[in-house]
């Protein structure tokens, strides 16, 4: 896919998705971020830049960690997301986060201004990942370090034929090169070749749960990243998607609930020698 072309398919995308985000994602995520919180090693007075910061669970958790003095700022391409975000801080009173929209390759952000880059679950949507690494080494101090998560090797994701599903309902594929980067050791090498070194790598096995059919559906297309082309889909096309998809998930039904396997990857890297 054009680099420009999947950079409308995700921001537009997520704005779709943004509303269901919280509801339907928020539980499934907590392993991967939890285990990018232990990580940062986040401290009081620390500065933050969480990119791909989504609808602003993350970085809400990090501005407690790092107040008083320190701040967090949530960038995402998603302009919805970052609405939400606001609001949501607004909300908990978290006066020392502030989120705007912007492309991860692109951060409209200062040179050497950050103690800590994280991205939770965003890499995989970056056209060219290793330009947004390279911008989050730009923004950090010489003494920086980032932590990043991913969705793991495509046969540990449960869930991985929503993606071909979909594909074959619409013109291009929805998310080239998904699971590229939780392969082996492709995060930690990314890292390596944008010029960190690599402190800590795990990958952490867990599961999607589901209360039905009906949530596991809503979370596939209405929440996810296919929430764009879910929504271009005529009836006919989107019974036949949630009929195949529905299929490709039977392993994992426990009666009425669902189970999915899935995994994330989680790498630690530091601009120190």
């Amino acid at each position: 896919m054009e680099p420009r072309l999947q950079r409308r398919v995700q921001r537009y995308g997520w704005d779709l998705a943004a509303a269901d985000y919280e509801s339907l994602w928020r539980t499934q995520l907590a392993p991967a971020q939890t285990e990018v919180m232990a990580c940062a090693g986040l401290a009081p007075g620390e500065q933050v830049v969480d990119v791909a910061c989504g609808t602003g669970t993350n970085a809400i958790e990090v501005a407690c960690s790092v107040r008083p003095q320190g701040n967090v700022v949530g960038v995402d391409l998603s302009a919805r997301m970052v609405e939400i975000a606001r609001a949501r801080a607004q909300q908990e009173h978290c006066t020392n986060a502030r989120f705007e929209r912007m492309d991860a390759e692109q951060l409209d952000l200062p040179d050497d201004s950050f103690d800590a880059a994280l991205c939770v679950l965003g890499l995989m949507y970056v056209p060219h990942p290793e330009r947004a690494l390279s911008e989050m080494r730009r923004v950090l101090h010489s003494n920086g370090r980032i932590v990043l998560a991913v969705w793991g090797e495509r046969a540990q994701c449960g869930w991985a034929e929503l993606f071909p599903i979909v594909d074959a309902e619409v013109a291009s594929e929805v998310c080239p090169l998904f699971f590229r980067l939780g392969q082996a050791n492709a995060l930690a090498e990314l890292c390596v070749a944008a010029g960190f070194k690599v402190t800590r790598q795990s990958r952490i096995t867990t599961a999607l749960s589901y209360h039905d059919d009906d949530e596991a559906c809503d979370a596939a297309f209405i929440g996810g990243p296919v929430a764009l082309a879910w929504s271009r889909l005529d009836i006919c096309a989107r019974r036949r998607v949630r009929a195949r998809y529905l299929e490709s998930i039977t392993p994992w039904r426990q009666g009425r609930c669902v189970r999915i396997p899935a995994q994330f990857v989680v790498v630690a890297a530091s601009l120190s020698s």
